[in-house]
């Protein structure tokens, strides 16, 4: 499948843990709109008469530009490409962004999956996160997006200060009751440089330790996987058949194109494989957006190996041994007694030759890669 993805990197402000590239600006949203399609037509013969099954506008707060935006841009990629009968468009929004008007405008565009940043239905850790929506937006937003699309994501996230496992077992009830087609479980992490990392470094905020956190996440994968939600990637769950189309493509190493500011790309040409990134400035990326790619590199054989075995192991789709034994470090000689050490403590599990993670493995997914790579 081939996919697409815009980074719209507008937002009111930005939360205290994110370390996206965005602008908290908004008065050079129609110029960015403007060096898209200006990106869109450098970048055409790229995608010229590919079937795309998958877009996804990112951010950044995609919710925050006027619709009518987005829906020239997709008039414009209908025009060069061709468009999958049941392509999947789905657009990241913030509850306090959407009204029973926005839903209906998205749905005219042709957006047809909603993936809402809900983050919480408590008052009191959305205001610990920063956020700017009410526990009463959570629930409205949630509830008007299931009456308007078939499909609906939330996010939760849980870690914030002063969290305790019963107030995220709330949230995961909240969320199994209002029963989104899919829900992504995200674990509160300090990235440098950001504001939240600079107030824990003050001591001004503390965090939940590393036990609760792993205790949060063993009780997400019970409660939704009880309500008949299926965990098939590290943070995601869904219903059957709602997975996403793009994510799960993106982590299948399926070729993919990026537009906007820090947009990343992957592409394949016969048994070249190249990934390739925009400029992280909105200023250079408007003075000249037909060039705006400033990274790009041919992946080696070491490097597609390592991908394989990272995401293969992320979204539990099996690796098979031979191709883990062909790839290991020459003279290693430790694969077995690594599988070994793993599987004793129940984070792998292995059927006809095919290695995959268990849901306790999920949790060490980096560290398992890792360590089967390198030794």
């Amino acid at each position: 499948m081939f996919s697409l993805y815009v980074h719209i990197p507008f937002c009111r402000e930005r939360c205290l843990y994110c370390d996206f590239f965005l602008v908290s600006r908004l008065d050079h949203v129609e110029r960015f709109f403007d060096a898209l399609a200006g990106e869109t037509r450098a970048k055409a013969p790229l995608f010229a008469g590919k079937e795309i099954g998958a877009i996804h506008f990112g951010g950044g707060t995609p919710s925050l530009v006027p619709v009518s935006l987005i829906s020239n841009w997709l008039s414009q990629v209908a025009g060069t490409a061709s468009l999958a009968e049941e392509i999947e468009i789905t657009l990241e929004a913030n509850p306090e962004d959407l009204s029973q008007v926005k839903f209906d405008e998205l749905r005219q565009a042709g957006v047809n999956r909603l993936s809402i940043g809900v983050q919480s239905f408590t008052g009191r850790k959305l205001r610990a996160l920063g956020r700017a929506h009410s526990e009463v937006d959570s629930f409205r937003t949630v509830t008007m997006a299931m009456e308007r699309f078939g499909s609906v994501a939330i996010d939760l996230m849980c870690g914030a200060e002063g969290e305790t496992l019963e107030e995220w077992e709330g949230d995961l009830a909240h969320a199994i009751g209002l029963r989104p087609q899919h829900v992504s479980v995200y674990m509160l992490t300090l990235e440098e440089r950001t504001r939240l990392w600079r107030e824990v470094r003050r001591g001004v905020v503390d965090l939940p330790g590393e036990e609760i956190q792993a205790a949060m996440y063993r009780q997400a994968q019970a409660m939704l996987t009880v309500a008949g939600y299926r965990q098939y990637e590290v943070s995601n769950y869904a219903l059957d058949g709602y997975h996403s189309r793009y994510n799960l493509s993106s982590w299948k190493r399926e070729p993919y194109l990026g537009f906007g500011p820090s947009a990343h790309s992957f592409m394949v040409s016969g048994d070249e494989e190249v990934r390739f990134s925009n400029v992280c400035s909105l200023t250079r990326y408007l003075a000249d957006p037909a060039g705006s790619v400033d990274f790009r590199e041919v992946l080696s054989p070491e490097q597609r190996f390592d991908e394989e075995v990272f995401l293969s192991l992320r979204i539990n789709r099996g690796l098979p041994l031979s191709f883990l034994r062909s790839g290991r470090e020459a003279g290693d000689g430790n694969l077995d007694e690594a599988l070994s050490g793993f599987a004793e403590k129940g984070w792998v599990r292995i059927e006809d030759d095919i290695l995959t993670l268990t849901g306790e493995g999920f949790l060490f997914a980096d560290l398992i890669a890792a360590d089967l790579i390198h030794g």
